[in-house]
This record gives structure tokens, C-alpha cells and sequence, in this order.
């Protein structure tokens, strides 16, 4: 299976099934209770933007020093930087994806009691997201070469977490059902979908840059842990950037000169 196939099947297809049923949800005049249906689009196109520049360097790292590589007899040859062109693609269409699921979802799952605000849960989420950071770090830069591909995602994914903890921790935790939703169900499908890729050797993973900790005997446990990082990313951003809740909290924070805490 070439990459761009893998696309087509597991990628490309699934996203035209959401627009379908995010056509017929508009056609139906399905609401999003506590959320801005009219600026999802906008958001994912945001999400789309931040995905291709936040991870552009990060994997023409990995590739370039081999975490993992592809099959030159499976890809297009065009290439920017270390990285194939259908990776690029792979960033965008994931991103569109886990967008359209999140939006299918807002429209399906209610939020349940009185929305608490709380500083000291944001802080408290801070530390705890800090000290993994520091965890994988340190194990990244000092543990070891099997730690490599782990470690660099946690430390290139927990940092754009941050500020969305201390933004908003407690509105991810308002919305805990609808996030949770999110990101299991795509995490997992997109991990099980990346068995069928290192089956016909689309891609490969560094047994010498890894932990040798393999699901089924083939999937690597970092790539379990990258597709739900990523998940987390995405389905954390769309939550906090299109919560009523949250953009009362962002114009709160914006009459104040943005001092302290939002």
C-alpha cells in the first residue's frame, strides 16, 4: 500500500463521510449547545495552520535521524526537507478529521451540571503536565537512545498543552465527556489504521530508537502515544477555541490588559 492509499483509505475517506453528516446536521439545523457552530471551519482551517508549523521541524528530525523512515518504492518522491510530501498531507488530513469528528460530536453530547470555574485546578494541571515535560526530557536528552522517539514526543507535544491548561484546564474538565470522545475513539483508530501501514513497510519505526514495547507484535507503543497526543492537541484546541465559555473568559482576560491569569 503506497502512502498516498493509506491516505485515501484511512484518511480521505473517513473526512468525506463527516461531510456528509456534517451537511445533514447543518441541513437539520442541529445545534452545538455551548459552542459557536459558525466558526468551525475557521477553527480547523487554525488547527490546520498551527499542525503544519509546529510539526514541520519535528519530523524532518525524526526523519533525518532515522526514528522512522519510509519506503522509497511506496512514496511520490517529493520531498520537503527529510520529510515526504504525503506526511505533509498526513498532518492536514488528520487534523480535518478529528475536527469533523469533535464538531459531529458538540452536537450530540450535552455538558451536565454548573460550569466551576477554578485558578487553582489550572495550576494544579500545570504542575502535573510540567513535571511529565520533565520526565521525558530528561529521558530524552539523557536516558538513552531507546527513549528517543518517546521522549521527543512528549517533549514537542506536552509544551502547546500549557498554555491550554492554564487557559482553560477547567473548561476541558467542564467538557470532559465530549473531549474524552474525541480523542479515544481517533486515537485508537488511527493507531490500529498505523498496523496496516507497518505491515506493507509504508512507513518504519527504529527498533534501536524505541522502547521494543509492541502492540500485536508490530505497533510500537510510541506511535500509540504520538496519535494521542496529537488527538489531545487537536481535540483540546477545538474545545477551548470554540467554547462560549471559553471566549467569555478570553474578552474577560482581554479588558484586563491580559494581566494574571485569563
Amino acid at each position: 500500500m503506497t502512502y498516498f492509499q493509506f491516505l485515501g483509505v484511512f484518511l480521505f475517506a473517513p473526512i468525506a463521510v463527516m461531510l456528509i453528516l456534517t451537511w445533514r446536521d447543518a441541513r437539520a439545523g442541529r445545534d452545538m449547545p455551548g459552542f459557536d457552530r459558525h466558526k468551525v471551519a475557521a477553527i480547523i482551517g487554525v488547527h490546520v495552520l498551527l499542525a503544519l508549523l509546529y510539526t514541520t521541524p519535528w519530523d524532518n528530525y525524526l526523519v533525518a535521524t532515522g526514528v522512522w523512515y519510509y519506503n522509497p518504492a511506496l512514496v511520490t518522491g517529493l520531498t520537503l526537507g527529510y520529510v515526504p510530501i504525503e506526511e505533509y498531507t498526513f498532518f492536514v488530513v488528520e487534523t480535518i478529521l478529528t475536527g469533523l469528528w469533535w464538531s459531529f460530536l458538540a452536537r450530540r453530547i450535552r455538558t451536565q451540571g454548573e460550569f466551576r470555574s477554578s485558578a487553582r485546578g489550572r495550576w494544579a494541571a500545570f504542575g502535573v503536565l510540567f513535571a511529565a515535560w520533565a520526565f521525558f526530557t530528561w529521558q530524552f536528552f539523557m536516558a538513552g537512545e531507546q527513549w528517543n522517539y518517546l521522549g521527543i514526543i512528549f517533549f514537542w507535544a506536552l509544551v502547546p498543552i500549557f498554555p491550554q491548561f492554564l487557559f482553560g484546564a477547567d473548561l476541558l474538565w467542564h467538557h470532559r465527556k465530549l473531549v474524552f470522545w474525541t480523542i479515544v475513539p481517533m486515537g485508537t483508530y488511527l493507531s490500529l489504521a498505523d498496523i496496516v501501514a507497518l505491515t506493507d513497510t509504508t512507513w518504519q519505526i527504529s527498533k534501536e530508537q524505541t522502547l521494543g514495547i509492541n502492540f500485536f507484535g508490530i505497533l510500537p507503543v510510541e506511535e500509540v502515544a504520538f496519535f494521542f497526543i496529537t488527538n489531545v492537541l487537536i481535540g483540546f484546541g477545538m474545545t477551548l477555541m470554540l467554547s462560549n465559555l471559553g471566549w467569555e473568559r478570553f474578552n474577560a482576560w482581554k479588558a484586563r490588559g491580559f494581566k494574571g491569569l485569563p
